[in-house]
């Protein structure tokens, strides 16, 4: 990412500015080779779009989801309170997340210990920028291709977010079919609530198995996703059925940057 400009938080300060947006990367976002190339993809939007954004780097900590949702509540207030410190030295009001599970964290359950922003997602944030006029989408290599979303629960049911992600994808021009399970009914990839760092309850069948075969019943060119977990789950899912060739999962950040050729 060293040939992207990324502002870092501490040096802004330092110079007397502040950002119109903090850019929260997230564990995965920071660590995992996979989300990695959708925190470029988003990067790539926003320098493309010349927005006035900012990371913590070092200084941001885990959100503490994971903590909390295994029942850490110690750790979770640890970390959330590391945090709040943080972004209010900083005096933060605004932040995009591209990970469900922080966007969720920092938007509803920060605020009781002192932490109050405007937190949206990027599909949000993405889609807000498509009505403004200010980032404009071709169609691209997707144009008339058949994409299928998966909402993420964090998104979805947690947090009511279902038509943005949708009219970023209708933006590329493509054709958008529904799964079986979706929107309010929508099926979990199988890693929320922490189960991503566990190992599975006894059962007949890993849920993004479950997950998979609703995809391939629509039998798509892409699946949309748009958090990190959603990603990995899916990804294996169509590994394991040997379709990794014929269904290609993306971040909707990574459909812009694709159909943009950037």
């Amino acid at each position: 990412m060293s040939t992207y400009k990324v502002p870092v938080m501490a040096e802004l300060a330092a110079e007397g500015k502040e950002p119109e947006i903090l850019f929260w990367v997230g564990c995965a976002g920071s660590f995992d080779q996979r989300a990695q190339r959708v925190t470029l993809a988003f990067v790539k939007i926003l320098n493309q779009l010349n927005i006035n954004f900012a990371v913590l780097g070092p200084e941001e900590a885990c959100s503490g989801d994971p903590a909390r949702r295994a029942g850490n509540e110690f750790v979770f207030q640890m970390l959330a309170q590391q945090n709040i410190a943080t972004l209010n030295m900083y005096n933060v009001k605004k932040i995009v997340a591209a990970c469900p599970h922080c966007f969720n964290t920092l938007k509803n359950e920060y605020k009781e210990l002192g932490g109050n922003y405007e937190v949206i997602h990027h599909s949000t944030y993405i889609n807000e920028l498509l009505k403004s006029g200010k980032l404009k989408v071709q169609g691209g290599e997707f144009k008339g291709k058949k994409i299928t979303y998966h909402d993420s629960c964090y998104l979805g049911r947690a947090n009511d977010v279902y038509e943005a992600p949708r009219e970023v994808l209708m933006a590329l021009d493509a054709d958008l079919v529904e799964l079986k399970s979706c929107r309010t009914k929508g099926l979990c990839c199988g890693a929320g609530g922490a189960q991503m760092f566990k190992e599975d309850e006894p059962g007949d069948k890993r849920i993004n198995v479950e997950r998979t075969e609703q995809v391939l019943e629509v039998n798509p060119d892409y699946v949309a996703v748009a958090c990190p977990f959603c990603n990995t789950m899916l990804t294996d899912g169509v590994k394991g059925h040997d379709k990794q060739d014929d269904i290609k999962v993306l971040d909707l950040a990574e459909f812009v940057t694709k159909a943009n050729g950037y």
